[in-house]
């Protein structure tokens, strides 16, 4: 059972939860007694398979008004801009770089404020990931959502969320992430009017956190860090829509009631948040930038052992000591493909043209690293002294599969088209 911390939250990853909002709804001793307490209904909601190891199963039993079946047929919703279409332009070699997605002018909630960027693999094929951002400007009014294909990995970069979700409402501001679980219903409001930010839709391995090997128990992100909600519950009746991604495309029933109306549950599906200042970073106190690995926030794992779905990256607040060394991100080329994007403050690779909502992709085997004039910098800077990485808070999306920028995203005008020469005057110091 977990630990109650701060209103409306219990502490732990991957823990045994229980919550009621009415004491006494959880039935003692099962899962499914022949009548529910105040003629509520018991419904279970598996994220795995139901043979899955017992360590890596994911399931929980909601007790709820109604049950999750009761809407209307679902139809296609046409939505041009939020897709899984991965495969309709060549996937390119090319560093790319756009600047922030603008505030939208007309009312746009989170679901129509959705911008698919790139991606891989898909809902079919169990693996892969879904790179989007989102620009919105009005709370989702008789609008709720729930994604079939993956769980929603959401990185606010300005503007609070309220996230009410069927098992409860989380509270989430920039510099914090939270994880919507594949199935998970939910309404999205804007307590600020305008919000942006980034959102990796992961078709593949739930996330969990990363193994900590000589690291040791502690360090990273650690587990009572992560925050799951209270239950709490909604009556309400009305004229509602209810939207779902389902195999990449969306499609829409109306249903007749808030779909949020849990009033109790048990289990560890469920979703969770994280504030990102609380990240133990681990880096090097002697020689070497250390492989950005090392900063990993969570993990999907593939069906290869030490090899990503996807990893869940930051670069946050740190302390540079390193000696004899090249302090900043080193020149790199990766199996392994990049998207990378900046929540706040200045990324220490790129002093310059990759702002906070911005958004950079280095594929596999694509040359990367410091600008020009980071690395005359780095290179003259005076290492008898500590460098503080202060104010800043990027994070990666790092995936073993070739990332794929969509169509829209390639046109965008948002793309910078002279991104490349950011390494043009960095000059040849060779003196044979």
């Amino acid at each position: 059972m977990a630990t109650i911390v701060g209103k409306g939250y219990q502490s732990g990853f991957g823990n045994e939860f229980a919550s009621e909002a009415i004491p006494g709804v959880l039935p003692v001793g099962q899962n499914s007694p022949q009548r529910v307490t105040h003629g509520l209904y018991a419904e279970q909601l598996s994220g795995t398979a139901f043979t899955a190891p017992r360590h890596l199963n994911r399931r929980s039993w909601l007790y709820r008004i109604r049950p999750a079946a009761v809407h209307e047929p679902f139809a296609p919703l046409a939505h041009e801009r939020f897709h899984n279409r991965f495969d309709e332009a060549p996937a390119t070699p090319n560093q790319l770089r756009w600047d922030p997605l603008p505030l939208p002018e007309q009312p746009t909630d989170f679901v129509d404020g959705l911008v698919t960027i790139a991606g891989n693999g898909g809902a079919a094929e169990q693996g892969g990931i879904g790179i989007h951002l989102y620009a919105a400007n009005r709370s989702m009014q008789g609008r709720f959502f729930y994604d079939a294909d993956g769980e929603l990995l959401i990185v606010p970069q300005q503007g609070r969320l309220q996230l009410a979700t069927e098992l409860g409402v989380i509270e989430l501001e920039p510099q914090e992430i939270a994880v919507i679980p594949r199935g998970v219903r939910f309404r999205v409001e804007l307590p600020d009017g305008t919000a942006r930010g980034y959102v990796c839709e992961n078709f593949g391995a739930l996330l969990r956190l990363p193994e900590l090997g000589p690291i040791g128990s502690n360090g990273l992100a650690n587990a009572r860090d992560f925050l799951t909600p209270h239950a709490t519950w909604e009556d309400v009746e009305g004229a509602f829509e209810l939207v779902t991604k389902f195999q990449g495309t969306l499609w829409t029933a109306a249903i007749g009631h808030s779909p949020l109306d849990v009033v109790a549950w048990h289990g560890n599906y469920a979703p969770y948040k994280y504030d990102l200042r609380r990240f133990n970073t681990i880096g090097s106190i002697s020689v070497d930038h250390p492989d950005p690995c090392i900063f990993t926030v969570l993990t999907s794992a593939s069906d290869t052992p030490g090899t990503a779905n996807v990893d869940f990256a930051i670069f946050p607040p740190r302390w540079l000591v390193a000696q004899h060394t090249f302090r900043p991100p080193w020149f790199h080329r990766n199996v392994a493909s990049e998207f990378m994007g900046l929540i706040t403050g200045v990324y220490d690779a790129k002093a310059e043209g990759f702002v906070p909502g911005g958004a950079s992709l280095h594929n596999c085997m694509s040359a990367h690293g410091p600008d020009a004039a980071t690395f005359e910098k780095a290179t003259n800077a005076d290492l008898s002294k500590a460098d503080v990485i202060g104010g800043t808070m990027a994070f990666m999306f790092e995936t073993r599969k070739v990332i794929r920028p969509t169509r829209q995203a390639l046109g965008a005008p948002q793309l910078q088209r002279d991104y490349y020469r950011c390494w043009q005057d960095i000059r040849k110091h060779f003196a044979p």
